[in-house]
């Protein structure tokens, strides 16, 4: 089972890095890039679409059909829609996800960019997550790309992962705690 997750793993990162050279070698890095997001953002939301791709008895016309549509709706690229063509005939276009996220990462990576996360117990204000942007690009001494993502199941507080530091600064971490301690006595 891993291996074939290692397989998948090896295989997004290089059609995304083959991509990403096709894209700044055309001088369009930042047009797939966006529209990478697009794409994600699509799969993300359309239960339809993301079962269509997980599906392997669809035929490569099919998909192609769909792509070609999405590609005149979405006005893609032409490099990226001869790129999700190829993930097609090349009956890869299951690994589209990883491949567009890798992809998206790789450009994040290219800029210098450091990938992080904020989650919060209340709704923040674009100012707010702007002003902790700045305050982590500051204390990093990097540019950071910051994702940010709203749960009230935290109760209260913050969590903040850049690359591999994590601060957890949460009440239901904190509640978390005290009931490991108090099994633990």
């Amino acid at each position: 089972m891993s291996n074939n997750n290692s397989f998948s793993v090896t295989t997004a990162g290089r059609y995304s890095l083959a991509l990403y050279e096709l894209a700044k070698e055309s001088n369009s890095i930042d047009v797939v890039e966006e529209q990478s997001m697009s794409l994600l953002k699509l799969i993300d939301e359309s239960k339809d679409f993301s079962s269509l791709i997980k599906d392997p008895t669809n035929s490569v016309d099919e998909l192609q059909d769909v792509i070609s549509k999405i590609a005149d709706d979405y006005k893609l690229n032409s490099l990226l829609s001869k790129f999700l063509g190829f993930l097609i005939s090349k009956r890869r276009f299951f690994y589209v996800k990883s491949i567009l996220q890798d992809f998206i990462d790789t450009c994040s990576k290219k800029r210098g960019e450091v990938k992080a996360e904020l989650i919060s117990s209340k709704e923040l204000s674009g100012e707010q997550v702007s002003k902790i942007k700045d305050e982590l690009s500051q204390n990093f001494n990097a540019k950071i790309k910051l994702d940010y993502k709203y749960d009230k199941s935290l109760i209260g507080g913050l969590v903040i992962q850049v690359g591999s530091i994590m601060v957890d600064t949460s009440i239901k971490n904190k509640l978390q705690q005290i009931e490991n301690t108090m099994i633990e006595a």
